[in-house]
């Protein structure tokens, strides 16, 4: 394996780091004693997340004492104690201080929905130290459950302050147990943050956001997109590419072709604001109009798209044409959930006439954009999760373009301080990000940006 390939292992950023489950252990270190067989791939699943970005010395073992499942949903929950074990590292490129080996006493729990995994809680600590529920319980109690990189000494203190302010400022509120798992998560991400901003060739800046207090897993399976990767969706055609120099910078925010940015919720549902975005975009160029158009009646209506669970753009903008039309968000508002659809042909505002697929090359796709409107696109979102302002730039192997994971809207480009650029409407909010947007590095395929590039046709 390459040097930096090892490097990015070794920080945990590597997409896949996580042990597969067949990957040869020593001999011993996994050992299943199950109340019930159904209990094996969560409790499977639950030391993969343990173990995600561990070098294959430090990867702990974990035996389950017992575990219960309930039905939660259209999901089952897992609830998991387990006894885990850390080996001894004595490692100086992975540990740095030698430590001994140690055993944790852990309860997990494993939602399962529709086939996917995603762990709500994960709660480790000594064998023999008692977890009480006592609610006077400061901020001092959560600090031993910290990420155990190598940190400096005030790094506990300082982190549980940063987590307090973190808490107020986004309204959160835990019970003891939560708390102490939400801490412990959010120092992780801090750590990670720092990881990631250590490596963007870019100038963007990564740290606290609304999503901090969440696991990688809860964030890609609540607000990313999995069926962008997993499924070729429905061929568009190649549209025709325009013999235009673009101007050096654009921006259709300040022409009135964008509508304010939007939030998702707890949905999945990318793929519905990007398309909308687009065809919003679209409609305004061509009828002088600008529309905030539902994506809810996407959720509702569109029955090849898996509303929540994913979409794919393509598949959106044939809905769009069976159904007649889009409603407006003020006659079919967002709720977040998918619900029985109650679309109305005689409510529909805007049609549109056809899709196209649009070229890979970004300078055309900047052509294209200046003279026709914004363009609904699939990136890979690695370190959106903490990202705060500037232009994002990850190395390549991180943010791979064969990884796409989430919809967004290409609304204009330009340059800041000589770093060429996209700018991005995201569907998160305006509480994210700049004021909602993203920005990406342009003329590198970043992230993909360029791999899935669609727009509606308004004759």
């Amino acid at each position: 394996m390459a040097p930096w390939l090892q490097l990015l292992l070794l920080l945990g950023l590597l997409p896949g780091a996580a042990p597969a489950p067949n990957e040869p252990r020593a001999a011993g270190a996994q050992v299943w004693e199950l109340a019930s067989p159904e209990l094996l791939e969560p409790a499977r699943f639950a030391l993969e997340m343990y173990n995600r970005g561990r070098a294959a010395g430090t990867r702990a073992a974990l035996r389950v004492v017992r575990g219960r499942v309930r039905r939660a949903g259209q999901g089952s929950l897992y609830s998991l104690k387990a006894t885990l074990v850390e080996p001894p590292c004595n490692d100086p490129t992975v540990c740095q201080l030698p430590v001994s080996k140690k055993t944790l006493l852990c309860s997990f729990e494993v939602l399962n929905e529709l086939g996917k995994h995603m762990l709500l809680r994960r709660d480790c600590g000594p064998v023999d130290t008692k977890i009480t529920d006592d609610k006077n319980e400061t901020f001092s109690s959560f600090l031993p459950l910290l990420n155990k990189d190598p940190l400096p000494q005030d790094f506990s203190v300082k982190m549980a302050s940063i987590f307090k302010d973190f808490v107020t400022t986004y309204n959160r509120t835990y019970d003891t147990k939560e708390a102490r798992w939400r801490m412990s998560v959010f120092a992780s991400n801090m750590v990670r943050a720092q990881k990631i901003q250590a490596l963007d060739r870019g100038t963007a800046r990564y740290g606290v956001t609304k999503f901090s207090d969440l696991t990688e897993e809860e964030f890609r399976t609540i607000y990313l997109n999995p069926l962008l990767k997993e499924e070729p969706g429905k061929k568009m055609r190649l549209a025709q590419s325009i013999p235009y120099l673009p101007p050096p910078e654009w921006d259709w925010r300040s022409k009135g072709a964008v509508t304010k940015v939007k939030d998702q919720g707890m949905c999945g549902s990318c793929w519905a604001f990007s398309v909308t975005g687009n065809v919003e975009g679209q409609w305004f160029l061509k009828r002088g109009a600008l529309l905030s158009l539902s994506e809810q009646e996407l959720l509702d209506c569109d029955k090849v798209d898996k509303a929540c669970l994913g979409g794919l753009p393509s598949s959106a903008y044939s809905a769009i044409r069976t159904l007649g039309g889009l409603e407006t968000e003020d006659d079919y508002s967002y709720r977040g959930h998918l619900q029985t659809c109650s679309f109305s042909a005689e409510k529909a505002k805007v049609y549109i006439n056809d899709s196209v697929e649009l070229s890979q090359n970004e300078q055309k796709l900047a052509a294209w954009l200046a003279k026709k409107g914004p363009i609904s696109v699939a990136i890979n979102a690695f370190g959106m999760q903490f990202y705060r302002h500037g232009i994002s730039h990850p190395l390549r192997p991180l943010c791979s373009p064969w990884l796409i994971d989430h919809a967004v809207l290409l609304v204009g480009y330009g340059n800041r301080s000589a770093t060429p650029f996209w700018a991005i409407k995201n569907s998160w909010g305006t509480d994210w990000g700049e004021e909602g947007y993203y920005y990406l590095h342009r003329g590198s395929g970043a992230c993909g940006v360029n791999i899935m590039a669609s727009s509606a046709v308004v004759d």
